[in-house]
């Protein structure tokens, strides 16, 4: 084989192909057909020939210029592919194709696959939250409790971790009902703690301040007080 046609056929390059568009180009629609004839578009473009012909295109691949352009026009209905104003350095106009809107649909097809995975995470770890509970409490939950529960997410905003957060605090301090939980994610919330790490900072903070303030020789009724919130964050 003579070694410098060898070169030359190497230095012609290569496509850079996207993955995410080699896996998911079924999900969005396109057959094998139009996923190829797209590669085509997109090597064409590279090689500088933005508005390439049906019989162009149809030269790469096992169908006619016929068929090459009913595939276009498919993808061009179907917002694939656009054909946009072309402008070079002499000003004279011409047609080119655009990818910019397959791009487009890749990312948001992604981005809705990307919320429908966090919703299912979400889902997940509601429900743990509820198998939790009844953990905790050593039987099924009333319907009430339910509500309180959905309530606690949903209107008050509490992630299901933090929600399990007060839950051991309430067990630790031997309070386990749903009103001392309340109570715990109310001053929680009140306070702007959001997550377990802005929990554990209030709590070094909380008990920093108890120190501070505890007289040196208190009273009996003194010792008398609530177990302090988010002992647990630090074991």
């Amino acid at each position: 084989m003579d070694k410098k046609k060898l070169a030359e056929w190497l230095s012609q390059g290569s496509i850079a192909i996207p993955k995410l568009l080699l896996y998911h180009y079924k999900d969005l629609g396109l057959s094998e057909a139009e996923f190829v004839l797209l590669l085509h578009m997109h090597s064409f473009m590279e090689e500088g020939i933005v508005f390439p012909t049906p019989a162009e295109l149809a030269e790469k691949m096992t169908v006619t210029p016929s068929e090459c352009m009913e595939m276009l026009r498919k993808l061009l209905q179907k917002g694939f592919i656009s054909i946009e104003e072309n402008v070079d350095e002499q000003e004279i106009r011409s047609e080119k194709y655009s990818l910019q809107p397959l791009w487009e649909k890749l990312v948001h097809y992604l981005y809705a696959e990307l919320l429908k995975e966090e919703k299912r995470e979400q889902q997940e770890e509601e429900q743990s939250l509820y198998t939790v509970f009844e953990q905790e409490f050593g039987r099924p939950l009333s319907p009430f409790e339910c509500e309180t529960l959905a309530m606690w997410i949903d209107q008050d905003g509490h992630s299901p971790l933090l929600i399990k957060a007060a839950l051991r605090e309430a067990v630790l301090s031997g309070k386990l009902n749903f009103r001392y939980i309340d109570r715990i994610l109310f001053e929680w919330k009140k306070n702007g703690i959001r997550t377990i790490e802005q929990a554990q900072n209030y709590g070094k903070r909380f008990r920093k301040y108890q120190q501070s303030s505890k007289p040196t020789q208190p009273a009996q009724s003194e010792y008398k007080q609530t177990i302090p919130f988010f002992n647990w964050l630090e074991s």
